[in-house]
């Protein structure tokens, strides 16, 4: 077990070296989420029953921008789609087809499952996001990403730059995603926010282990476990790259909805004062065509 005077030594700042190599960071966060899929794998069942019953793992934000694809949906694209159920829950709001790509072999095991479990009409691409086949460039009625996926990215404008590729002429991008200022804000013995000392413009840090509301303990010690590398972009970083990839910014919305359930201690009448998550609705500029 870890030492509460260990934990230092799994968090650190990523180091210059590591940074210059994209795909050897991605392929460390690969190596990390194949280990954490251990958890989705216990979530397994509890997923096979909610896509049975029709229902959605989405929240109400993202039901909100998403709406019903019924008959305005052929394709929907989930890119960082993990074990799928996100995935899946476009299917039952009404997309006929539904494409998931994930760089994890372990969670993509486990979307398959959940498929024949369901009988939904899904395809699993495994494949870093910065790698989606070309075949799907312009065939996303819907693409949709969220939840804590772009943190583990260590290219922004080559994740934006495949977003605009795979966007159909028509087609709308929606991204719902955790507010970088969340982690300047924690809560006191009260539930009170207070302020911590996280530094909003800190890069990426390298850690092992994970957070009890996320993921928690898995089976392999934290100090055997793999580094996995997380930037929390800020939100000029992010809607820079979406502007700089040409795709035509439509909504930009806050809310205090507690997206990873990492605040839940916090006092019922603080809930609504600070941005815990965002979302973007974007497409193609106006006439554009699909990306060549």
């Amino acid at each position: 077990m870890v030492k509460p005077d260990d934990h230092q030594s799994l968090v650190r700042p990523a180091t210059s070296v590591e940074l210059a190599d994209v795909r050897g960071v991605h392929g460390a966060n690969r190596t990390a989420w194949d280990q954490a899929a251990e958890r989705y794998e216990g979530w397994l069942e509890e997923a096979i029953a909610l896509i049975r019953a029709g229902g959605t793992n989405l929240l109400p934000p993202e039901l909100e921008l998403i709406g019903d694809l019924h008959g305005r949906c052929r394709r929907a694209i989930h890119l960082q789609c993990a074990g799928g159920r996100d995935t899946l829950s476009l299917w039952n709001l009404g997309a006929d087809e539904v494409v998931g790509v994930d760089f994890s072999p372990r969670m993509l095991e486990l979307a398959e499952r959940l498929t024949l479990a369901t009988g939904a009409p899904a395809r699993w691409i495994l494949a870093d996001v910065l790698d989606a086949p070309h075949e799907l460039d312009g065939t996303a009625d819907l693409l949709y990403t969220g939840r804590g996926s772009l943190i583990w990215l260590a290219d922004l404008d080559a994740w934006a730059d495949v977003l605009a590729r795979l966007l159909a002429p028509t087609g709308r991008f929606i991204l719902f995603e955790g507010h970088p200022v969340e982690w300047l804000f924690d809560v006191d013995a009260d539930g009170r926010w207070i302020a911590t000392d996280y530094d909003y413009f800190g890069g990426t840090e390298a850690s092992k282990g994970w957070a009890p509301e996320y993921i928690d303990r898995l089976s392999i010690e934290e100090p055997d476990q793999a580094w996995k590398f997380a930037r929390s972009w800020t939100l000029g970083e992010i809607l820079t790259a979406l502007l700089g990839a040409g795709l035509r910014l439509q909504r930009i919305a806050e809310y205090p909805t507690d997206w990873w359930g990492g605040h839940a201690d916090v006092r019922p009448e603080e809930r609504d004062r600070i941005p815990l998550s965002f979302s973007v609705l974007a497409g193609r500029p106006r006439g554009q065509g699909p990306a060549s």
